[in-house]
C-alpha cells in the first residue's frame, strides 16, 4: 500500500470512529428527560391541590402544559435512540430485555420526520394554549404565534413532500 493510500486509510478511521463524540452528546438527552421528568412533576404538585377549584378552560389548559411536556420527552427519546442507532452504534440489548418495538426501524429520514411532527404538535399545543387563553393575549403576538405554528406546519409538509420525492 501506497503512502497515500495509507495516509487516506487512517484518515477514513479516524472520521469513522469520531462518530463516538456523539455517544456522550445522546447521554446528555437522557439527563435533559431527567429535567423533564423533574418539570413534569413540579408542574403536577401544584396542579393537584387546586384542581376542584379550576374552571374548565384552566383544567385544559393545565393539562396541555403536562401533555407539551411529555411529547417533548417523547422528541428526546426518539432523537436519543434514533440518532445513536444511525450515527454511532447498533443497541445491544439483551433477548430477554423489552426492546421498543420501533428500535431499529427509523432511518434518518424518518427521524426527521418523527421530529417535525412534533415539533408541530407541541406548537399546535402552544396555540391551543393561547386560543384557550385568548382574552389574555395580544393581537399581534397571536398574529406571530400563527405565522409560527404554520411555518412549522409547511416546512414539515414540504420536508415530507421532499422525502417521498426522492425515496422514489
Amino acid at each position: 500500500m501506497s503512502l497515500p493510500q495509507k495516509a487516506s486509510h487512517v484518515m477514513e478511521r479516524v472520521m469513522y470512529a469520531s462518530r463516538w463524540l456523539l455517544a456522550p452528546i445522546y447521554m446528555g438527552l437522557s439527563l435533559t428527560l431527567v429535567a423533564l421528568f423533574i418539570k413534569f412533576f413540579q408542574e403536577l404538585y401544584h396542579f393537584i391541590p387546586f384542581i376542584l377549584e379550576l374552571d374548565e378552560s384552566q383544567l385544559v389548559l393545565k393539562l396541555l402544559s403536562l401533555i407539551d411536556l411529555t411529547l417533548v420527552g417523547n422528541l428526546i427519546v426518539i432523537v436519543m435512540f434514533s440518532g445513536y442507532e444511525n450515527f454511532v452504534s447498533r443497541l445491544n440489548i439483551n433477548e430477554e430485555t423489552e426492546k421498543l418495538e420501533w428500535l431499529g426501524t427509523h432511518d434518518y429520514g424518518s427521524l426527521k420526520m418523527k421530529v417535525a411532527a412534533s415539533i408541530v404538535a407541541i406548537s399546535s399545543i402552544h396555540l391551543l394554549k393561547i386560543f384557550m387563553n385568548i382574552e389574555t393575549a395580544q393581537n399581534d403576538k397571536i398574529m406571530w404565534f400563527v405565522l409560527v405554528h404554520l411555518t412549522f406546519v409547511i416546512s414539515a409538509l414540504l420536508m415530507g413532500y421532499l422525502d417521498k420525492v426522492t425515496k422514489h
